[in-house]
């Protein structure tokens, strides 16, 4: 009986999965996102998200290189690469507008986990993960390096370093 019970659950699941699936593969949201510029050599979609005090910051506008991090306090990856992406804020702040994009934790988690690590780059929040979902951020860290006419020119699921991120600059600037 119990075994009955477990493959009738798990038919279940599998048909309301596949149902799921169909009515993403049609949505009309499933369609603008596959026409969201989110690989290298397309425009990148502007978007606005609040920093950590709530503030709206509007990122994709053109006129200057932008460096987008998307990453979480939890990912190590993410807490590997911090290091590196403060000290590239720090050395290129001047030229270039960086944003590391906090994916669903909560503003005062990512405020404590910045002060306790003396990080000073600047941070904005996707609360619900929706601007990762419409540039298919599938893995985290990702990072996109969009020129001064708001084109991505570089794009990196994992880990990047000060010295990758100044090589993509180095031909932008």
């Amino acid at each position: 009986m119990h075994k009955r019970f477990l493959i009738i659950a798990l038919v279940v699941i599998l048909a309301a999965a596949g149902l799921w699936h169909l009515a993403t593969i049609n949505s009309p949201k499933q369609d603008a996102v596959a026409e969201t510029g989110v690989t290298v050599g397309k425009k990148l979609t502007p978007f606005t998200l609040p920093d950590l005090e709530g503030k709206s910051i509007a990122l994709g506008k053109p006129g200057k290189v932008t460096v987008i991090n998307f990453w979480a306090t939890w990912c190590p990856p993410c807490r590997a690469e911090m290091p590196e992406l403060d000290r590239f804020y720090q050395k290129y702040r001047q030229t270039v507008d960086f944003y590391a994009v906090n994916v669903q934790e909560p503003p005062v988690q990512v405020a404590e986990f910045l002060a306790k690590n003396q990080y000073s780059l600047p941070v904005i929040t996707d609360k619900e993960g929706a601007v990762a979902r419409m540039y298919r951020i599938n893995a985290i860290p990702t990072t996109i390096v969009v020129d001064a006419h708001g084109v991505i020119r570089y794009r990196k699921a994992g880990g990047v370093t000060m010295a990758e991120l100044e090589g993509v600059i180095k031909e932008l600037l």
